[in-house]
């Protein structure tokens, strides 16, 4: 066979192969017995994961080993909530795992942009950052469609309400929340972002599919 084929056809099966690792969660956990845990869960983010309240997040489809993270920080401390901090005290190790990959495995909510007329100032932040203010582009983290990068922890962000994710950047740059850690990551970027920005960057990450 032609050598070319031959790399041809061995590339193709290690993406395919890699697609199929990614697929899978990289927590270890039972969805079964997270959905069994997630009754308390519903009365914020919704049935199926999904929230009909703004100021709440969407989890469903967010990555197992990002949900994790957060309901560590929550209960460690390091992340502060009165409503969830009291959520999780009574979780075990098992139980945030179990958690995590259920609302891992339900379908990410589809939203359309917040604001049509911010859409081309977001899209640009988000894809190409500001040279001007040094805002380093959303993407690099949490990938072009928002699907975030679950080995780094990093968050999906497609579908994710305006309003919540405004409060979250707004957050991050008064340095209310530091769940970046020693890396400052999203202090720093959150920091660069005026009002309008991210009101911008906001709504466009709400439409994201």
């Amino acid at each position: 066979m032609n050598k070319k084929l031959v790399t041809l056809f061995a590339l193709t099966g290690l993406m395919l192969a890699t697609f199929g690792v990614q697929a899978q969660s990289l927590i270890a956990g039972s969805a079964d017995a997270g959905e069994a845990k997630a009754l308390a869960c519903t009365a914020c983010h919704g049935s199926a994961g999904n929230s009909s309240i703004p100021t709440w997040p969407n989890i469903a489809g967010q990555n197992a080993s990002y949900i994790l993270a957060q309901l560590q920080a929550f209960k460690n401390g390091s992340r502060q909530d009165p409503l969830m901090s009291s959520q999780v005290m009574t979780l075990s190790d098992d139980d945030m795992a179990n958690l995590a990959v259920y609302f891992e495995s339900l379908p990410a909510a589809a939203q359309s942009v917040a604001d049509a007329g911010l859409v081309d100032r977001g899209e640009a932040l988000y894809r190409g950052g500001s040279k001007k203010n040094g805002t380093a582009a959303c993407l690099a983290c949490h990938g072009p469609t928002g699907r975030g990068n679950p080995a780094a922890k990093y968050p999906a962000l497609q579908g994710q309400h305006a309003v919540y994710t405004a409060k979250q950047l707004h957050d991050y740059a008064d340095g209310t929340r530091t769940t970046d850690g020693k890396t400052r990551i999203m202090r720093d970027i959150a920091a660069t972002l005026d009002k309008d920005d991210i009101a911008a960057l906001s709504s466009y990450v709400q439409g994201l599919r």
